[in-house]
């Protein structure tokens, strides 16, 4: 049942503190997967569309599943959303809103979007860990992901 390639996990999230707690919980899962950061949601749209630093497809590969938190900097993760479930060459990417918004318009505006999961972020940490557990073993170990191009 468990993927034995690694899949490309792409985090937008401008707070490097989670960036760095995400990447421990995942590590820790013990499920093969590579890990990505950029911190807003300019940046996001640049490693997808592969520009503005970001045309190197070997250092910056096309994700299988990206995490996105909805408050950013610049462009936040709503419109990186909206941007990612208009374009037919993304739409079919997982995106899972990963913050600490627990409000219910910011949840059914997210599905409304097009989001596949909305998780609000766990404040402790043995929480998050245990979230990030599940997170990876639902999205990487169990979800068949779309193929890339498809």
């Amino acid at each position: 049942m468990v993927k034995m390639n690694p899949i490309e996990i792409l985090m937008a999230d401008d707070d490097k503190d989670d960036q760095l707690l995400t990447k421990k919980a995942l590590e820790k899962s013990r499920l093969i997967n590579n890990l990505h950061f950029v911190d807003d949601g300019v940046h996001l749209v640049d490693y997808l569309y592969h520009r503005n630093g970001y045309e190197d497809k070997t250092r910056f590969p096309r994700p299988d599943l990206i995490l996105l938190d909805l408050n950013m900097p610049r462009m936040d993760g709503r419109e990186a959303l909206r941007i990612i479930k208009n374009d037919e060459s993304l739409k079919r990417m997982p995106v899972i809103i990963l913050t600490t918004s627990q409000e219910d318009k910011e949840i059914l505006n997210s599905y409304d979007l097009g989001a596949n999961s909305y998780i609000t972020k766990p404040v402790d940490f043995s929480n998050f860990l245990d979230a990030m557990a599940v997170l990876s073993e639902y999205w990487i170990s169990i979800v068949k992901l779309p193929p890339h191009g498809g």
